[in-house]
């Protein structure tokens, strides 16, 4: 079936931002990360007394996790300022295609990248825990790889370094993975709540923790080992994804049409 001609620039975006994968070896870092987490895998259980497989699958999942995301993150971060560097947006933007098309396009194709990134480590997950906890654990790794995307995409077109795009891209982050912990320290019993600095350091780590995506219950570890624990827990994940990327996507086309090429 032939697509629509507002489509077609696109899906071909699309398709080119996600063969860049292959032409600068990312997926083979991703097959490397695969091969380290058995490694690390059989490290962890030579050194477990007990619940050796379960030790297994948590730490692995935890490490995989994260190394996936620095490299999604590298990676979207030099391909969007390559872009820039070699002009090929401005090429792209004098075609008759509106900036939110490129935008689309560049997502989708980053997309495709998320996707090929979390399959690897979904199947080595299989290998450690049981299939149902790998399906869902790998569903919420792609899930929080797409967050991770928008992202990167957002920051890497506001920041015309790619070293400060990386490393705001790593603080929002890093606010998103641990939100949770600093409001419950926020609100923690033997916190002096009477003071008024104490109050508004805490009405600060609220609206922080309203603001910013609840990263630290994607992909947790101990659904591999717990797997009675992730019932229901996937819906939350899949809306709170859906809100997030809407968000992030309007600020991103925000700052883009206000940009000058």
């Amino acid at each position: 079936m032939k697509l629509p001609m507002t489509l077609q620039p696109v899906t071909i975006i699309a398709r080119y931002t996600a063969l860049e994968a292959l032409r600068t070896r990312y997926i083979w870092l991703v097959v490397a990360l695969c091969l380290a987490g058995l490694g690390i895998s059989q490290f962890v259980g030579s050194l477990a007394i007990t619940e050796t497989q379960a030790s297994q699958a948590a730490i692995t999942a935890a490490l995989s996790r994260l190394a996936a995301v620095l490299l999604l993150i590298l990676f979207v971060t030099t391909s969007v300022h390559r872009d820039f560097s070699d002009k090929s947006v401005e090429l792209m933007l004098s075609l008759p295609l509106p900036r939110a098309g490129l935008y689309v396009g560049k997502l989708a194709g980053y997309a495709l990248v998320a996707v090929f990134t979390a399959l690897p480590l979904t199947l080595l997950m299989l290998l450690l825990a049981p299939f149902g906890a790998s399906l869902a654990w790998g569903i919420s790794l792609l899930l929080e790889l797409l967050l991770v995307c928008a992202m990167s995409l957002l920051f890497a077109f506001a920041f015309s370094q790619a070293t400060a795009a990386v490393a705001v891209t790593l603080l929002f982050y890093l606010l998103g993975r641990s939100i949770a912990a600093m409001q419950l320290m926020a609100h923690a019993p033997m916190h002096d709540s009477g003071e008024l600095s104490a109050r508004f350091m805490t009405g600060v780590v609220d609206v922080m923790a309203y603001l910013l995506p609840d990263l630290d219950r994607f992909a947790p570890g101990h659904w591999l080992v717990y797997p009675d624990t992730l019932v229901g827990q996937l819906q939350p994940l899949l809306v709170q994804t859906l809100i997030y990327l809407g968000l992030l996507a309007g600020v991103a086309l925000f700052d883009l049409y206000r940009k000058n090429f």
